[in-house]
């Protein structure tokens, strides 16, 4: 065991039914029905080729889509096309999750093969709503539709989607409750590299933190600090505009206005207390950018034009952000300086980026934004390591136990 949790290597799983939870939510083509991206599916080949080579019956369970609003869901159709070609190997795939047909087809399954189940998130109770509203405990999720069709079933329990290792769901942790369980390769690689390097980071240790989801980073920027796990940490995208007003820095009204319309002044008081507390290790941007007419502007913090917003880190903050990322021994970055997607907003972006790859130190990046600036950029092979999640990396960085690893301990404890 690694951490309290089983591995492959100790489960023998040839001639065994094998429920594997995976994390293949990407972005979705709709109109040609096809996936943008890749890289989550490609990250899970490992665990589902070994699986599928030890002679497991393999059924495969995974999301598509927002969690928040149904509109967004999808199916996994094109998922298991993808995964068929990157395996070199036929992926089965049925529209139905637990439903009568979902069951016939895995009572069906020969050793060595691999079905693929429709999105589980089409069951009302994998929803995250359903998750906030409720809140089962791991021992109530065991009695939901979803674990009761399909544990029957099964042998063994896998969980190889680190990426979702923050969500609280019966797909997630509710089957090691009552299944023996053990993690996949990407699970593995991912925990114990994260872990590893939380317990001992090389210094000096310097986190990027940027993007738009506000609540997740200011919990780790409160956690890495408080420990002493960040010697600075490099702010950028919203985050870094938000100490800017709390501490009464001119960037803008339109800055303002676009915090207060999403409901993030709430986090003023947070971060001036931060700032207070650790002014000294929290690196804020010298110079902004915001755009007019289709065309980048810069200048200095306190000297941005009143209509203007914030959507980017200036030149001189850029300059900054390099030197001290190649000074450091371990850089954590989530989250892009600003809006990377346009070329008139993505000099912050593209810069530190540069610097990550140029760098000596270990890099680790996570979340579905830094991502797609990585692969933007061209520069998947020069990060240390690519993190699937984004918010269970944050979470776990939070000093959060994961809900998904509890479950797996459990698991991990119950007889093979």
């Amino acid at each position: 065991m690694r951490f309290g949790i089983r591995t492959l290597d100790e489960i023998d799983v040839k001639g065994k039914t094998v429920l594997c939870r995976v994390d293949i939510n990407q972005p979705v083509d709709r109109e040609k029905d096809a996936l943008k991206s890749i890289n989550r599916i490609r990250a899970c080949v490992p665990t589902v080729r070994e699986l599928a080579d030890k002679g497991a019956k393999l059924v495969l369970m995974a999301h598509q889509g927002s969690d928040i609003e149904y509109k967004n869901f999808y199916t996994t159709r094109p998922h298991a096309k993808v995964l068929a070609e990157l395996l070199g190997r036929e992926v089965k795939w049925i529209d139905d999750v637990c439903g009568p047909a979902a069951r016939e087809a895995i009572r069906a399954l020969k050793e060595g093969e691999i079905l693929l189940l429709d999105n589980v998130r089409f069951v009302a109770e994998e929803q995250t709503l359903f998750e906030m509203k409720l809140r089962l405990t791991h021992e109530q999720q065991a009695k939901t539709l979803l674990v009761e069709k399909l544990a029957p079933l099964a042998d063994l329990y896998v969980c190889d989607a680190f990426a979702a290792a923050h969500r609280d769901q019966p797909s997630l942790c509710g089957f090691e409750q009552v299944l023996p369980s053990a993690m996949g390769r990407l699970f593995e690689q991912e925990y114990c590299t994260v872990s590893g390097v939380m317990e001992a980071p090389e210094r000096p240790c310097v986190f990027v933190l940027g993007g738009a989801k506000i609540s997740d980073a200011f919990r780790m920027m409160e956690t890495v600090l408080s420990r002493g796990t960040a010697d600075e940490i490099l702010t950028g995208g919203l985050a870094a505009n938000i100490f800017l007003i709390a501490l009464g820095k001119k960037i803008g009204k339109g800055s303002e206005d676009f915090i207060e319309a999403s409901n993030y002044t709430e986090f003023y008081p947070k971060a001036k207390e931060l700032y207070e507390a650790y002014g000294d290790k929290i690196v804020l941007p010298e110079d902004l950018a915001w755009t007019e007419d289709g065309l980048r502007k810069e200048a200095a913090v306190g000297e941005i034009p009143d209509g203007a917003a914030a959507v980017d880190i200036g030149s001189r903050t850029a300059v900054l952000y390099r030197e001290k990322i190649l000074a450091a021994r371990t850089v954590f970055v989530n989250g892009p300086m600003g809006v990377f997607e346009k070329p008139e907003t993505e000099l912050g972006t593209k810069a530190v980026w540069q610097a990550l790859a140029d760098t000596e130190g270990f890099t680790v990046v996570g979340g579905g934004d830094s991502i797609a600036a990585t692969e933007k950029y061209g520069m998947t092979d020069k990060m240390g390591y690519i993190c699937t999640g984004g918010g269970a990396l944050i979470r776990f960085l939070s000093g959060e136990e994961l809900p998904v690893v509890k479950a797996l301990r459990h698991g991990s404890q119950l007889p093979l």
